[in-house]
């Protein structure tokens, strides 16, 4: 899983480095998969229930599960959500970023910071014996004390031999409650934030995912492992 997670974050930053103003979802799809599979891994999330891409590419608006299209063209100010999975050798790596394409907005420059920091207090809550819910109880509380809502019809989730496994791992509290985390778990952390409702709406192809008032956006994920210390973080390069 480590190695997994290691061609997982390698994608990420080569995707965000290659995002910039003019090019589309479906050219940065296309890099995604071949860095997947030169690394000797295969994407997580293509033929996953029926889905069609290697990556998830959600803009603005969008929270998660976008799909890549060469119709969507990336703007200066875009607020990216870009998340993916790599299978190595029968084991899972997933992870997502949010990156704000050219210059963008001091508020959403704000979100993305604040985002990626609340996913640092959701990794830092694990602790062997705790409970799922003190991880998104510092999600959420991080998230409140700044102006933010967190998504709440989707959350993290268990990973390994499969993407999606138990438990499910909510971005609210309270704390003190869920399953016990216990040494060996390896958990899909993932904190998505708003800066208007929490309440998402589902697109009529069937994936993606956008707040119900328009607000933006962004979303952070490590894949972590439970050790008898804390956390590991699985998906870093």
């Amino acid at each position: 899983m480590r190695r997994a997670g290691q061609i997982v974050a390698q994608t990420l930053r080569l995707v965000a480095r290659t995002a910039r103003p003019g090019i589309t979802t479906a050219a940065l799809d296309r890099l995604a998969e071949q860095a997947i599979r030169e690394a000797g891994a295969v994407p997580s999330f293509k033929g996953y229930r029926g889905y069609p891409a290697t990556l998830c590419t959600s803009i603005n608006d969008e929270v998660v599960h976008g799909i890549p299209s060469e119709r969507r063209v990336l703007c200066d100010g875009d607020l990216l959500k870009i998340d993916c999975g790599a299978i190595y050798r029968g084991w899972h790596g997933d992870a997502a970023i949010t990156v704000v394409v050219g210059r963008g907005s001091p508020r959403a420059q704000r979100l993305v910071a604040d985002t990626r920091a609340a996913l640092s207090r959701g990794v830092a809550a694990v602790r062997p014996g705790g409970h799922v819910g003190d991880i998104g109880q510092a999600i959420e509380q991080y998230a409140l004390d700044r102006g933010y809502e967190v998504v709440r019809e989707y959350c993290g989730h268990g990973v390994g031999r499969h993407l999606h496994e138990a438990p499910p791992v909510p971005n609210f509290g309270p704390a003190g409650e869920g399953p016990r985390l216990v040494p060996g778990m390896t958990l899909a952390i993932e904190p998505m934030l708003t800066t208007g409702t929490w309440e998402t709406a589902a697109q009529p192809d069937g994936w993606t995912v956008k707040t119900r008032d328009g607000g933006l956006a962004a979303h952070f994920e490590h894949t972590v492992a439970v050790t008898e210390y804390g956390a590991e973080i699985l998906t870093l390069p």
